[in-house]
């Protein structure tokens, strides 16, 4: 019974993110939609900052398991646009508010997974410094996370991906270059 209510909560509040700004939800407005009364949402949550950090951290470690393999940058790029469009709204609200560290902490990790990912393929079949290694990671990483951070901030305009991957598509070869120069085939 426990994982049902504390479903129809997320449920009812994601729904409601999709409405209206994190500042406008109360308690109140989820109890309501989900039908339930505010001592069940008390058993299972503090407050709507900490309903919010669960769902966040929920909804990242689903991508991470979905994505057991990337490809490429643009596929991490990828990955983080589409799950975001989905939410939309949502996503935007929770952006627009004082609890943005709480959504940025954890899209950082999802970008750093997803970066790892890609880079332990890419890096498979060379022998290169455990701090070269790191750079490289923090360098796209970091470029993925502020390319998404770029788009939510201009409202997640339909045109931003492409301009994204016009970004990516500028810097690609850097990864093999992160390659090169750590196995110091490049000076």
């Amino acid at each position: 019974m426990a994982n049902f209510t504390e479903n129809a909560i997320k449920e009812s509040f994601i729904k409601l993110l999709a409405e209206k700004p994190l500042s406008k939800i109360s308690v109140k407005d989820i109890v309501e939609d989900c039908g339930i009364n505010r001592n069940s949402f008390y058993y299972h949550f503090h407050d709507i900052p900490e309903l919010l950090e669960k769902l966040i951290i929920e909804s990242a470690e689903t991508i991470i398991s979905q994505y057991p393999s990337i490809d490429s940058v643009e596929q991490c790029v990828n990955v983080a646009i589409e799950f975001s469009l989905q939410y939309k709204k949502a996503l935007l609200h929770i952006f627009n508010s004082v609890n943005r560290d709480i959504y940025e902490q954890n899209l950082m990790k999802v970008c750093d997974h997803v970066v790892r990912v890609y880079l332990d393929k890419a890096f498979k079949d060379t022998e290169v410094k455990e701090a070269d290694k790191e750079a490289g990671i923090t360098f796209i990483k970091c470029l993925t996370f502020g390319l998404i951070i770029d788009w939510m901030s201009m409202g997640m305009d339909a045109e931003a991906p492409r301009d994204c991957y016009r970004v990516l598509e500028l810097c690609k070869g850097i990864s093999d270059e992160i390659i090169a120069r750590s196995t110091n085939l490049h000076v």
